[in-house]
């Protein structure tokens, strides 16, 4: 697991990326609220929050955004 695991590996999203500001703000509100993901602001789609992922304790091998076990060895258990 990195060492800040609700940071988004930037593999899977790229401080560069125009909307890192937005995503990272739901991101950070559903942590807040205690929700298990939230409504991506660009795409729509359910994104699943890293802290969600901890709760799950291993990495689903699916390319999620907020996975905190990317760089880690994928699969391996908390």
């Amino acid at each position: 697991m990195r060492p800040d695991p609700l940071t988004p590996h930037p593999e899977r999203l790229s401080r560069r990326n125009p909307n890192y500001e937005r995503i990272i703000a739901a991101h950070s509100a559903a942590i807040t609220l205690g929700q298990a993901g939230y409504i991506d602001p660009v795409t729509g789609l359910f994104a699943i929050t890293a802290e969600t992922h901890m709760k799950r304790g291993t990495c689903c091998n699916r390319g999620c955004r907020h996975c905190p076990f990317v760089g880690a060895g994928a699969g391996e258990e908390v």
